[in-house]
């Protein structure tokens, strides 16, 4: 009932803001007017926020911001201890900083690290925390260049990467994250610069406890759905969660954008409709999902959970199974990875969920703008088949879907399954499958599911691998930074392609333009 009682009231808070949030996006992605903090960021970068750029402009234009965030991030990392606030600690090795950097920059968030023994307070608030701000803001961005592309008539170009960036970070993400910071240091989470605290635990031991600008990042983290924990035991940990009510409130926050997204897409095409369906099968596959992964959990198939009534290993007892299982589903329905329990230590059937729900390709809801595209090239997929079956030209919004279309779609669809296959299988034919804490099949699932969770820009994994090696690092680094930008750089060649067409006139304009063509030759 406690799971059912969280879903309802989810379902409620996310239907009450889709359309006032989706409608305000909509006014920071298509209005004209820069403020004063705007235009004076386009000075500094040097960019014209008059100028339109095509499909390739645009994309290079995101691929080389990412990179330059790549070696930017890295370098910190890697010179952290001669800077402020480092808090004594070492520089990051070399392939652990050029994983960290791409898990970052990719919204991937994947951590072959423990955050607080290897980072210090400078690299997680100008490092990580930026990089969650701005791999959103990535995200948001190409989605609303497809959807331009959709809207376009015959322009050819999907607006500027660099004024979408800007205003996505400074009117959408900023602003929301400094109220919930607020609202969570409230909650009891830690906000500061101190460097930990000696206490003395219960057998009589001494623990450092490590502080530091948890409240801050943890907004980012869920609103962005980026998922990189300040703590090794992320949302588990009391300083990052630490009531029912602020579990609630980051799975709303993961969830929040996502969800708004299509109404954004109603409005720039001027179709709402559209944006209620495709807002609609998004909802489906979530509660579908949820249901599944709490029925399972809660069940406890097993010798071990039957006998004592509950599948309560690895999981939080603040949160229970109803809240840990929700939180695994939503986490993997997005690309957030973020956890508040450890899915190796779920059931076989609730182990199976997150890896399902990451390999439907996150599209129920997805990450910020990843879940968007993701399903509107599903929904192009589909009406090319259906229109073939028909014997109709396949068109989406008055779009013929073609050859190129179709082309580029598809590829979308096979680059994440390549890495995912490819990355396993080189896991086991080097013998690096060694690592997984479990032989047999469910050490299968260990690796399965790591190259699922990088290649897909998740960035949660089972936890019973280790994956701090060198092989590991630089393995998932390929497949996040391929996972990430071969798709992206897909989606905005489909874009521009949509952008060159003239739209074609619904069904409904074509019947009563013919009915008038009719009347007059029977008048004639």
């Amino acid at each position: 009932m406690s799971g059912w009682l969280l879903v309802i009231s989810l379902v409620v808070a996310l239907a009450a803001v889709h359309r006032p949030f989706g409608d305000y996006i909509y006014r920071v992605v298509a209005h004209k007017k820069h403020n004063v903090v705007e235009r004076g960021v386009y000075r500094v970068v040097g960019v014209d926020p008059a100028a339109e750029q095509s499909w390739g402009v645009y994309a290079r234009s995101v691929l080389a911001f990412s990179a330059v965030s790549i070696l930017f991030l890295y370098l910190l990392l890697r010179f952290q201890d001669r800077l402020w606030l480092s808090l004594g600690m070492d520089p990051v090795t070399d392939h652990v900083a050029w994983n960290t950097a791409v898990s970052f920059v990719t919204n991937t968030n994947w951590q072959a690290y423990s955050g607080e023994s290897t980072m210090g307070h400078l690299a997680q608030m100008a490092g990580l925390a930026v990089q969650n701000f701005v791999s959103a803001a990535v995200g948001i961005a190409v989605a609303v260049a497809l959807v331009r592309g959709f809207a376009g008539r015959r322009a050819g170009t999907l607006g500027n990467f660099w004024v979408d960036l800007t205003r996505i970070v400074l009117r959408v993400l900023l602003p929301i994250c400094v109220l919930v910071t607020l609202v969570f240091m409230i909650g009891g989470m830690v906000q500061s610069l101190s460097g930990g605290t000696d206490v003395t635990t219960l057998t009589g031991a001494t623990q450092h406890i490590t502080g530091g600008p948890v409240a801050s990042q943890e907004a980012i983290k869920e609103l962005g759905t980026n998922g990189g924990g300040f703590y090794n035991a992320n949302s588990a940990h009391p300083f990052e969660n630490p009531s029912v009510w602020t579990n609630w409130l980051e799975l709303f926050l993961i969830f929040l954008i996502p969800f708004s997204l299509p109404r954004v897409f109603g409005r720039m095409t001027g179709q709402n409709r559209q944006g209620y369906a495709i807002v609609a099968v998004m909802a489906v596959l979530a509660i579908a999902s949820i249901a599944l992964t709490v029925g399972f959990e809660t069940h406890g198939a097993g010798t071990v959970p039957q006998a004592v009534g509950s599948a309560m290993e690895g999981k939080e007892t603040r949160f229970g199974v109803s809240g840990s299982a929700v939180f695994a589903a939503m986490t993997t329905l997005t690309s957030t990875g973020a956890v508040n329990s450890f899915h190796d230590s779920y059931t076989s059937l609730g182990g199976m969920m997150p890896i399902v729900n990451m390999m439907l390709g996150e599209v129920a809801p997805g990450g910020t703008g990843s879940g968007l595209y993701g399903l509107l090239i599903l929904a192009m997929i589909t009406v090319f088949v259906a229109g073939l079956m028909v014997g109709r030209t396949p068109e989406y919004l008055g779009k013929k879907i073609g050859a190129r279309e179709i082309k580029l779609a598809s590829l979308y669809f096979l680059v994440t399954p390549a890495l995912v296959l490819i990355g396993t299988a080189a896991a086991f034919a080097t013998g690096n499958n060694a690592t997984a804490l479990n032989s047999g099949p469910h050490g299968l699932s260990e690796v399965l599911y790591a190259f699922t969770s990088a290649a897909n820009n998740n960035g949660s994994a089972f936890a019973g691998i280790t994956v701090n090696t060198g092989w590991w690092d630089t393995a998932t680094g390929l497949a996040m930074l391929l996972g990430r930008f071969l798709p992206l750089v897909l989606v905005l060649a489909l874009a521009g392609s949509l952008a060159r067409q003239r739209r074609c006139p619904s069904p409904r304009a074509r019947s009563r333009r013919t009915s008038r063509s009719s009347s007059a030759w029977s008048s004639a």
